[in-house]
Formats: C-alpha cells, sequence, structure tokens
C-alpha cells in the first residue's frame, strides 16, 4: 500500500500548471499525494487559489500576501482578507513574512539605498502584522516566508501572537537550532525537495531532529532529485519523503503518519 503524503505548500495557480492541471492532481494522487495547499501571494492569487479549491476536491487554498509583493499590498486589506479566509476550503493565511533576500540593496534586489530597503522592510512588516492579527480573529494559523537574514525580525513580530497563532516555516533551510528557536514561538518547520540535494545536509539534520514537521514541494520551484532543474509538482512530495524518511531513520509509514497528523494539527479546516 502506498502510504499517503500531503503537499501543504504549492504555488498551483501559477502559469506554470495552466496547461495540465487535471493530470497534474491524477499524478499526485497515484504517488499517494492526496491533499495539496495552493497558497496565495497576493488577494488575486488567494482568489485563485480558491478558485482550485472549489473544484479539484483534493485541493485546499491559503489566502496571504508575500513579502516580495508588499509594496503592492494596499495599507489595509483586512477586510479583504476576512472574507476570502472565510472560505471553507480556506485552512490558512499566507504565506506572509519577511524577505530580506531581495532588498533593493541586495544582489539581484534591483539597485537601490538603505533608505529604500527601510521603506521595504516597513511595508513588509505592516502587512505581515495585518495578517497575523485575521489569523488570530479567525483562529487560523499561518503559513510564514522567511528568507535572507531576517528570523530574528521574523520571531520579534510573531512573538506577540504566540499562544494565539501557531506558525509553519515553509522550505526551512536552516539549522536545528533555528527550528528550535521557531518551536519556542509556537512554529515548525516544513521541508521541500532540498532535502535531496547533495548540499542539504544542513536541512536533512533539521528533518531529522524536528519533532514535528510537513513535507511541501513549493511546486513550481525546487524540484528534488532527480528531476532538479525541471517543473515541480505536487507528485514528487513521495522523493522528499524519502529522503527525509532516510535522515530520520523511520519508514514511509511512520513518517506518513507524523507528517500528516501535523497537517492536521495545524490547518484544522483539512478534512
Amino acid at each position: 500500500m502506498t502510504p499517503v503524503f500531503y503537499d501543504t505548500h504549492a504555488h498551483l495557480d501559477f502559469p506554470d500548471f495552466a496547461a495540465d492541471l487535471p493530470q497534474l492532481v491524477e499524478r499526485a494522487a497515484a504517488a499517494g499525494i492526496t491533499k495539496i495547499i495552493s497558497i496565495g501571494t497576493d488577494l488575486e492569487s488567494s482568489r485563485r487559489a480558491i478558485a482550485l479549491a472549489e473544484k479539484f476536491p483534493a485541493i485546499y487554498a491559503a489566502a496571504g500576501w508575500h513579502p516580495n509583493d508588499a509594496l503592492r499590498a494596499p495599507e489595509d486589506f483586512r477586510d479583504e482578507l476576512r472574507e476570502l479566509a472565510r472560505h471553507p476550503k480556506v485552512v490558512a493565511i499566507g504565506e506572509t513574512g519577511l524577505d530580506y533576500y531581495r532588498l533593493p540593496t541586495a544582489p539581484g534586489g534591483g539597485g537601490g539605498t538603505a533608505a529604500d530597503d527601510a521603506r521595504v522592510k516597513t511595508k513588509q512588516a505592516a502587512a505581515f502584522r495585518q495578517q497575523l492579527e485575521v489569523a488570530a480573529e479567525l483562529g487560523l494559523n499561518c503559513v510564514i516566508h522567511q528568507r535572507g537574514d531576517c528570523l530574528a525580525d521574523t520571531l520579534e513580530i510573531l512573538r506577540p501572537f504566540a499562544g494565539r497563532v501557531r506558525f509553519v516555516f515553509h522550505c526551512f533551510v536552516g539549522t536545528p537550532d533555528e527550528a528550535a528557536r521557531i518551536r519556542e514561538v509556537g512554529g515548525l518547520v516544513s521541508f521541500t525537495g532540498i532535502t535531496t540535494f547533495k548540499n542539504g545536509g544542513t536541512v536533512r539534520a533539521s528533518a531529522a531532529a524536528a519533532p514535528e514537521l510537513m513535507l511541501e514541494t513549493d511546486a513550481p520551484f525546487l524540484a528534488p532529485v532527480p528531476y532538479r532543474g525541471k517543473r515541480c509538482e505536487p507528485a514528487y512530495v513521495k522523493e522528499i519523503a524519502a529522503a527525509v524518511a532516510q535522515a530520520r531513520g523511520c519508514s514511509l509509514g511512520e513518517l506518513s503518519a507524523l507528517t500528516c497528523e501535523t497537517a492536521h494539527r495545524l490547518f484544522p479546516k483539512l478534512i
């Protein structure tokens, strides 16, 4: 019997999947991936994720605003987010968080000044807090994006919500010690195809040490070995699960139970 796993983070509303989404869902089911959460990156993306969840029983949605798009965010979008989040198949708020990797002055950030960086950071933090407020109000948990040197700032924003909102740091690439800091504020971590990469030793160590965890593809990004460099899709959770089970020294059945139970605890609307 094929062990069951979930893809707890994919971007199925992206154009990459427009041509073959029904077949993609079928391939996922054939690989034992029975539930997929499609993640919103702004209000319109969240609406598209919800539309997919309405069309496909296996797909659920998260509604949120990605930090890399924070400059486009309205000053206050809480009312629109509340409306989306009340949909029965919206299981979380997100993805939200902080991203200092693409600040204007960072390599590949497009150029800018320290003042530009400060403006982006302020806007990201404001959008982040709004989404945490909505999550706390509606009894939902959050999908967190954290990239670049911003773990401390991310935890500082999360800390006042500890006990009211739980969090998953998706696509976790940090150390076991950093994962422990996340657990202190009620968070957990989720792992992608990076667990299969030759240079993924730190990620595998974190996956081995985590008391609770989830699996994801972040599709269309980060396809695992042997698909690295190609478009990623939910069926590839199978390869991620194999790498994480090996790192933990457990069976696929044991990993299935742990990761699916963790997903249901974090996302109670995932039925």
